[in-house]
């Protein structure tokens, strides 16, 4: 019964989706949880990506079973331990685009310990930060605010912040104004800019 609970409940999340244990206590006992999560790993419904971790893996005609994206594996290592995560100032900039290098190996900001995850092929580095370095973390205000880190106080101008204020809603500037208070005071005048860009 707890199998097919859990299995609907995969289901349910979609192809791609990565979970823990931790996320089915609600169903069963975490040693009835982690039988079910063995039982349908046997079975091909799902896979297991390293110990306490799983996913239901996105399926390509061509080339079988996809590997998750690094972020999602990250997010989920991060949800299992309770813990927050950024991404490092080189991957934000790159997400927003103002960066076209790629980190060799994607490094996240946590309040947990540093360490290093191996998860199939994938290398991720986990580093503990700051609480100032976490602000904004799990919004895309985080990443704005990672970026600006990367880019430096001297080498903000017009065009990034232009990038910048179109990358966010009328939410995430409110919300960019309200953590700008636990930011580096170099950064205050930039969320500014960026907020009257609207």
């Amino acid at each position: 019964m707890i199998t097919s609970n859990i299995k609907q409940r995969i289901i349910g999340k979609g192809r791609g989706a990565i979970f823990a244990p931790a996320d089915f206590l609600d169903i069963g006992s975490r040693a009835s949880v982690d039988q079910a999560l063995s039982r349908l790993s046997d079975q091909g419904v799902i896979r297991r990506l390293t110990r306490g971790l799983y996913d239901y893996p996105n399926k390509s005609p061509r080339f079988g079973f996809l590997s998750p994206s690094t972020d999602d594996i990250a997010k989920a290592v991060a949800r299992k331990d309770g813990q927050i995560l950024q991404p490092s100032p080189s991957m934000a900039a790159n997400r927003l685009g103002l960066s076209t290098q790629v980190p060799s190996k994607p490094t996240y900001m946590t309040d947990g310990p540093t360490r290093t995850k191996k998860v199939g092929r994938q290398v991720i580095q986990f580093r503990n930060a700051s609480s100032k370095t976490l602000v904004g973390a799990g919004h895309k205000t985080g990443v704005v605010f990672q970026a600006l880190r990367y880019i430096g106080k001297d080498r903000v101008d017009s065009q990034i912040v232009d990038q910048l204020a179109r990358t966010l809603d009328d939410k995430d500037r409110m919300l960019l104004t309200k953590q700008s208070r636990h930011v580096p005071a170099w950064m205050h005048p930039i969320v500014q800019q960026i907020v009257a860009h609207a």
